[in-house]
């Protein structure tokens, strides 16, 4: 059993280690929980005693095998209770990340394979992060950006990488969401900006921010 601090700090570990090359030192944990990092040092060597991570300077923090396990099943938790608020609760999707934080604790069991049955074994939460299987496997996870496809690019919205309040209110205003095609038209060279077609309807111009912001498919 964890504490949910616990549990917040490998869920943040695990997150950050989904970048690529990326040493995930006590900074990064800190910036990522809005912590203090004196604060994180002291967490780490908590974990590292319960052998759930290991730590050096030169590699930074690491899930073990057994956090590995638990933080994957935090993340599964998190992202089954998204679905289940925007699906059979009526939920935005701009409300159900701060509800699912507190949900992702519950400790029952049983309660995310249950849950992930009751819900049709979705592979992916509203906003297109992937759900991992009660084995651990992933769907795949989608990489490619918006800022990154050529001009004349016909795709989908596969997943949000903002989940801000803001900016999942920005889309909905815009009728964009998981699913949405998008063609990117024209690229403005001076500021990186796009022009971007909607469902083969409207036309719009939006910052870099923005592209940099939605995963395509």
């Amino acid at each position: 059993m964890h504490t949910l601090t616990e549990e917040n700090y490998l869920k943040a570990i695990y997150r950050l280690a989904q970048r690529p090359g990326e040493k995930i030192t006590p900074t990064a944990i800190a910036d990522k929980l809005g912590n203090n990092p004196a604060s994180v040092v002291d967490m780490i060597k908590k974990l590292c005693d319960k052998q759930l991570i290991t730590y050096d300077k030169r590699k930074g923090a690491l899930l073990t095998n057994n956090g590995q396990r638990d933080a994957t099943l935090i993340v599964r938790k998190h992202r089954l209770w998204e679905v289940f608020l925007l699906e059979k609760l009526g939920y935005s999707w701009e409300e159900i990340h701060n509800i699912a934080e507190e949900l992702e604790h519950i400790s029952d069991a049983t309660l995310a394979d249950r849950l992930d049955k009751f819900l049709g074994f979705p592979e992916y939460d509203p906003h297109g992060d992937p759900i991992p299987k009660a084995n651990g496997k992933m769907p795949a996870i989608p990489s490619v950006t918006l800022a990154e496809a050529e001009p004349g690019t016909l795709c989908r919205v596969a997943a949000v990488k903002d989940t801000s309040t803001d900016f999942l209110q920005y889309l909905k205003k815009l009728n964009i969401h998981i699913g949405t095609k998008l063609q990117l038209l024209e690229r403005i060279a001076f500021d990186q900006s796009s022009i971007i077609r909607i469902n083969n309807e409207a036309e719009l111009t939006v910052s870099q921010k923005f592209s940099e912001s939605i995963l395509i498919s």
